[in-house]
């Protein structure tokens, strides 16, 4: 970072937060925290979901595939997560989930969360369609390809 070495313990160095602002913007993280010279700097910022129905959660599918259809890893609609972290399936605890079963789903949208290293990082639709199946359930780990949900 540019301004690291302008930080000091006690002071507030406006010029790193605007620049780590900047880069929540850029890399459309939630979250980015960074530390210099004792001095700690988290900042954070509210994804907003536009829409809020009241609609009971979504169920998470625990059934195994049926005979003679391919895994759920196998599937051309699965999402795989792309790192190995924590799901969250809504923006914070209590909240409405980003996506349920059988909900449209537009690219660029929201599915869920995936903590690694303490940064929230949103897992966005890469395709259209509907969500036929959510493979995880809130608050579980997950390994680098793991099948989170799949869109048909």
């Amino acid at each position: 970072m540019k301004n690291s070495e302008k930080m000091s313990a006690g002071k507030l160095d406006k010029a790193a937060i605007k620049e780590l602002a900047e880069i929540l913007k850029q890399t459309d993280l939630s979250e980015i925290e960074f530390e210099a010279n004792g001095v700690k700097i988290r900042v954070a910022r509210q994804m907003v979901q536009t829409s809020f129905a009241q609609m009971p959660m979504g169920v998470v599918s625990t059934e195994a595939p049926q005979a003679g259809l391919a895994s759920p890893a196998g599937h051309p609609g699965v999402v795989k997560s792309p790192m190995v972290g924590t799901v969250y399936l809504s923006p914070e605890p209590g909240a409405m989930p980003y996506v349920k079963i059988g909900d449209s789903i537009n690219v660029g949208q929201n599915l869920l969360i995936i903590e690694a290293m303490k940064v929230m990082n949103p897992i966005k639709a890469s395709k259209a369609g509907v969500v036929k199946q959510i493979l995880v359930r809130d608050s579980e780990p997950v390994e680098f390809d793991t099948p989170l949900l799949i869109i048909e």
